[in-house]
């Protein structure tokens, strides 16, 4: 049994999404080959604005589907959360990138790459930690819930700053039962 650790998440999304889900629907889960944190429902935590403009920025795609944009809001129980800021976890990570590389190796299969530090498609990533979670799976540990990560992303706020604009902490939720509720946020 865990501690409840509850947040507030927001997804970026189509309006007819947040309607559907405050309706009683089920978001669709990612299933991109590029996503940072595997597969999943992916959430900002705590930034609705953050949200809203990805939503926006994506509208602006084409054969997007995100033609309103709009937020949907959610309270979330992370569960056992594989929690990218503790160092156990992030050497979880790398043992399963060196079991993912030692598979591709085997196989001769080529490992996928990552984008550039400024993209956001992360093919070797999603890789390894969709890898990680197979990994826990056929030894019979316990399933992760959830996937936090904290991103760096954006330009500096001044010269030589570590801080970016655009950093944030993402969530990526493997068990939807771990949304405990939506609701419709006032974004500004």
């Amino acid at each position: 049994m865990h501690a409840p650790q509850i947040i507030f998440g927001y997804h970026g999304c189509d309006a007819s999404v947040v309607r559907m889900a405050l309706d009683g629907g089920d978001i669709n889960p990612s299933i991109n080959a590029y996503d940072w944190l595997g597969h999943g429902i992916y959430f900002w935590e705590r930034s609705a604005v953050r949200a809203l403009k990805w939503a926006t920025e994506m509208a602006h795609t084409p054969h997007s589907p995100v033609q309103k944009p709009a937020v949907l809001g959610a309270v979330i129980d992370l569960g056992h959360c594989l929690d990218l800021a503790d160092p156990d976890s992030a050497e979880s990570v790398t043992i399963a990138y060196h079991d993912f590389l030692r598979r591709c190796r085997e196989a001769g299969d080529t490992p996928p790459k990552n984008k550039g530090p400024e993209s956001k498609a992360r093919f070797l990533d999603c890789a390894v930690i969709n890898h990680l979670h197979h990994l826990r799976e056929s030894v019979g540990e316990q399933p992760y819930d959830s996937v936090r990560g904290f991103f760096n992303e954006g330009k500096p706020v001044y010269p030589t700053a570590g801080l970016r604009t655009l950093d944030h902490v993402q969530i990526c939720i493997r068990n939807p039962r771990c949304i405990t509720d939506y609701f419709r946020p006032k974004v500004r």
